[in-house]
């Protein structure tokens, strides 16, 4: 059976996913970037993630045992989305001196790695990396789905948690959280 490529793109692309920009240095130390939503996490222990790049980016010859950087990008970058999606912007990206490879001023997170291994995809190239710093920011992040750049935003239920004590705004449940029985202990075992 031979499959509509256009079809195969419209279905993948009803996956949402975060915006990544993987980052490495290219000859002479100089940054280099490519826009990326294919990324995942791998493994706890060890720790490793995972970007696939098409075969044809330029990153692909710059991440043969190279270390490298994942950019999660904030819904304030997406000028940097576009900039290493091949559409360059006007300033460009701010960059900055990574602990493995150079990275993005401004993301919701950073992810330094080093190379673990890489592997045959296709028309595409899998590289998996292991996880050696980890920065975190409180911005959200930048989302990917159907075909459109889009936000994170809170779904529409026309109901607010407010009227329940488990509100995820409030907090949910801890492992400390004690609960009193509705009924005594005695009373259960009489009825």
């Amino acid at each position: 059976m031979t499959l509509d490529s256009a079809e195969l793109r419209t279905v993948f692309g009803r996956f949402a996913t975060g915006v990544t920009v993987v980052t490495c240095a290219k000859e002479g130390g100089l940054p280099h970037g490519a826009t990326v939503n294919a990324f995942t996490a791998v493994s706890l222990e060890p720790a490793l993630c995972q970007v696939t790049l098409t075969r044809q980016s330029k990153a692909c010859g710059y991440l043969e045992n190279a270390p490298f950087a994942v950019n999660v990008l904030s819904a304030a970058q997406l000028d940097a989305a576009w900039h290493f999606a091949g559409r360059p912007q006007d300033p460009e990206p701010t960059w900055a001196d990574g602990p493995t490879a150079p990275v993005l001023v401004g993301n919701a997170a950073t992810i330094s790695c080093r190379p673990w291994r890489t592997y045959d995809g296709g028309d595409h190239l899998i590289v998996i990396g292991e996880v050696v710093d980890l920065q975190v920011a409180d911005a959200e992040p930048l989302l990917f789905f159907g075909g459109r750049f889009r936000e994170l935003a809170a779904p529409e239920t026309g109901v607010h948690w407010g009227g329940s004590i488990d509100c995820p705004e409030l907090g949910w449940f801890d492992a400390t959280t004690a609960f009193t029985p509705l009924y005594p202990r005695s009373s259960r075992a009489a009825s």
